[in-house]
């Protein structure tokens, strides 16, 4: 047998496979938002760039078969040149319960930052805000592993289920938050009980990241709630998300109110004239 370019035996090219995650991006970089950016850029610093850059081929040609993603653990097949797909497990540190609360109290003291994720976006703050905890937000220390026998760190097959989860960061940054053992339910329903969150949060379900491989491609889907009035039909959200002060707050509330969906009752008969 040949020896590849990765310094071990191999039988050839990888064997072509149907239905494999094949990356979005198929030229120049992969990730578009600055969460998905931020993930890679650590990789690109403590990663071989030879190793990346043929991971980053077989994450386009679809070697990758599925991604399961669980708190801690990513684990993938990926198909290499041999009949069997190498296992590629790549861990991270999952915190606990006490750590989340803390996370989730600073992230509640910040309307901003708890207004930006209930509408499903990553605030560019958060990862200071984690920092200022002591933890951090983006992986820095990864264990990868892979079946396959090349020594080198990382394979081309860990390389490219890394790129694949950049990619999949970019379409629901609440995965880089599973990984770390909070899943979108729980975070957003823990901050939807401020009522300010409940009023410009939409009831959104949890989907396990395995039951979205066939589909986290495809553009995003919009959720509708006849019985939930939405945020824009709130007229006094503004003040109530950035309180005013004290001296203005009332008559400003009120005022926001009278520019509601709702306006018609507060006015007077005299306003609205003989009928």
């Amino acid at each position: 047998m040949p020896v590849g370019r990765d310094g071990w035996f191999e039988a050839g090219r990888p064997i072509r496979v149907e239905g494999g995650i094949r990356a979005r991006t198929q030229r120049g970089s992969i990730g578009s938002t600055w969460w998905s950016r931020r993930f890679i850029d650590i990789l690109e610093r403590i990663c071989d760039p030879g190793r990346l850059s043929r991971g980053r081929r077989y994450a386009r040609a679809g070697q990758v078969l599925s991604i399961d993603l669980s708190p801690g653990l990513a684990a993938a097949p990926v198909q290499g040149s041999r009949a069997r797909p190498y296992q590629v497990t790549i861990s991270v540190e999952a915190y606990d319960e006490a750590r989340w609360t803390a996370i989730e109290e600073a992230i509640g003291a910040q309307a901003v930052y708890r207004a930006k994720l209930l509408a499903g976006e990553m605030p560019t703050e958060i990862e200071e805000l984690f920092a200022s905890l002591g933890v951090d937000l983006f992986p820095r220390d990864l264990d990868m592993a892979c079946s396959c026998p090349d020594w080198g760190f990382p394979c081309k097959h860990v390389s490219a289920v890394l790129y694949l989860l950049a990619e999949s960061f970019d379409d629901d940054p609440f995965l880089v938050l599973a990984w770390r053992g909070r899943t979108r339910e729980q975070l957003l329903g823990n901050l939807a009980g401020d009522p300010v969150a409940e009023a410009v949060s939409p009831a959104v379900a949890d989907v396990p990241f395995a039951d979205r491989l066939a589909d986290f491609y495809a553009p995003a889907s919009t959720v509708h709630h006849p019985e939930r009035r939405s945020a824009a039909a709130t007229p006094d959200l503004l003040p109530r998300v950035f309180p005013p002060p004290a001296d203005v707050a009332g008559p400003l509330t009120a005022a926001y109110r009278r520019l509601g969906p709702d306006r018609e009752s507060h006015r007077s008969s005299d306003e609205l004239g003989p009928g």
